[in-house]
């Protein structure tokens, strides 16, 4: 049972954290709070064919780069031989209204995929852009004009890695904060003026993941939340302090923490595979306290899970094994139900239900329900392999595979207007006798 005093305390504190935004746009990795959380008009769960209607296709390169979707524009990032673009497409038509090309030579020493990684991020008429390469950029969102680049890999010293750089930039207070992994001058994590590309502070000599950080309020003070190679360390977002590190790795070298940290009010839930497991935390004023910690109930491999109302929804094992997917209570770890070898797939939360994009391309709801896996609808709208999340606004599902970017209609239609009521006609009248 979920204590009640846990569940109140820890949605208040998500209230207080959360910013206002627009229910139309997705302007970066996890939506607009950067929780996987959509807040914008309900959606429908049965359509007239079947399946979403689909409004647009485009032809996209490689990549697992998500799209995002801000002032109306959607913006993906994926590469065609030996260049990387950047496109922005109208939402509502998918018609293109800006590309840019930039070289690239990245090459996956593992044989899957050249394209970049990692999901842009749109703050303040800008987009800022990760390259699988480790080149950052910041573009105007108007027209793609180029405001400046850092190659961060020759800058600090960075080895390529197993996948290339994958973690999706954060964009707050003028900066940009990344997990750089920089064997130079302690650039493990980096935060760099949004304005300039400058370089803001350095921290840490560890070794870059495939997480992308979050902001978080946390006793009344603002903070950069890393999973980084090592486990999760907590930033001052202003000079670069480390307040506190908790390790959290394989020791295994060739393993990795993929999954992004997940704030639930005060506290927060980190986890990953390989026999790792995963904790919750009570980030406290004199640093973490650990509420639990195991390896049995929710181990996340690439998939960052969702919460609501006290409890965790999430995939548990590595992708190639055919994770299951879990629910999990999150004051104990506690499993309420489980799902077995459901495949590796993406994860949204959108009103009570789960929305779910899994790799062989089906689309499937679910009520975010401890009470069991329950299928609402199930349609198959892409190709298999899906590995890049979605973006989801205003009732907008955009979506890619390895050959094509769609928009799927999820909106509710219309309630049809009522029938008008005619007023009866006069009976005609009969001609006067007077």
């Amino acid at each position: 049972m979920i204590h009640r005093a846990f569940l109140i305390s820890l949605l208040s504190a998500v209230v207080a954290t959360l910013p206002a935004t627009a229910g139309d746009d997705w302007p970066q990795w996890l939506g607009p709070h950067r929780s996987g959380v959509y807040d914008g008009p309900p959606l429908a769960t049965q359509w007239p064919e079947g399946s979403p209607p689909l409004l647009w296709s485009h032809d996209v390169g490689e990549g697992w780069s998500g799209p995002i979707v801000a002032d109306g524009k959607v913006i993906i990032t994926h590469r065609i031989g030996d260049e990387d673009l950047v496109e922005a497409l109208e939402a509502t038509s998918g018609k293109v209204l800006w590309k840019k090309a930039f070289p690239a030579d990245y090459k996956d020493q593992y044989g899957f995929d050249n394209g970049p990684r990692a999901t842009p991020t749109a703050v303040g008429g800008r987009v800022y852009l990760f390259s699988a390469a480790g080149v950052l950029r910041a573009l105007e969102l108007a027209d793609g004009k180029t405001v400046w680049e850092v190659d961060t890999h020759e800058k600090f010293g960075v080895e390529q890695g197993f996948f290339g750089a994958a973690g999706s930039p954060l964009v707050e207070a003028g900066k940009v904060f990344l997990n750089i992994g920089g064997k130079k001058e302690g650039a493990g994590l980096v935060a760099f003026d949004a304005d300039t590309g400058e370089i803001a502070w350095k921290a840490t000599k560890h070794e870059a993941s495939y997480a992308s950080p979050i902001a978080a309020t946390l006793n009344g003070r603002r903070w950069i939340l890393f999973f980084d190679r090592e486990g999760l360390v907590q930033v001052d977002p202003e000079t670069g302090r480390v307040f506190y590190t908790y390790p959290l790795r394989a020791r295994n070298r060739l393993t990795v923490n993929a999954a992004s940290p997940l704030l639930l009010g005060e506290k927060v839930f980190v986890s990953s595979s390989y026999h790792v497991g995963a904790a919750l935390l009570d980030l406290g004023e004199d640093g973490p306290v650990v509420v639990w910690n195991n390896h049995l109930s929710l181990n996340n491999h690439y998939t960052t899970s969702v919460t609501k109302d006290g409890l965790i929804f999430g995939l548990h094992g590595r992708q190639e094994a055919r994770p299951a997917l879990r629910c999990i209570q999150a004051e104990d770890g506690k499993v309420l139900w489980s799902q077995e070898r459901f495949g590796g797939a993406s994860l949204l939360l959108a009103g009570d239900l789960l929305l779910l994009l899994r790799e062989d391309g089906d689309l499937l709801l679910l009520p975010a329900s401890p009470k069991g896996f329950e299928v609402v609808t199930q349609n198959r709208i892409l190709d298999p392999t899906v590995r890049a999340y979605p973006a989801l606004a205003d009732g907008i599902l955009y979506a890619r595979d390895e050959y094509k970017l769609i928009a799927a209609d999820m909106r509710k239609p219309a309630p049809a207007p009522a029938p008008s009521k005619k007023p009866a006609k006069n009976p005609k009248t009969a001609p006067s006798l007077h």
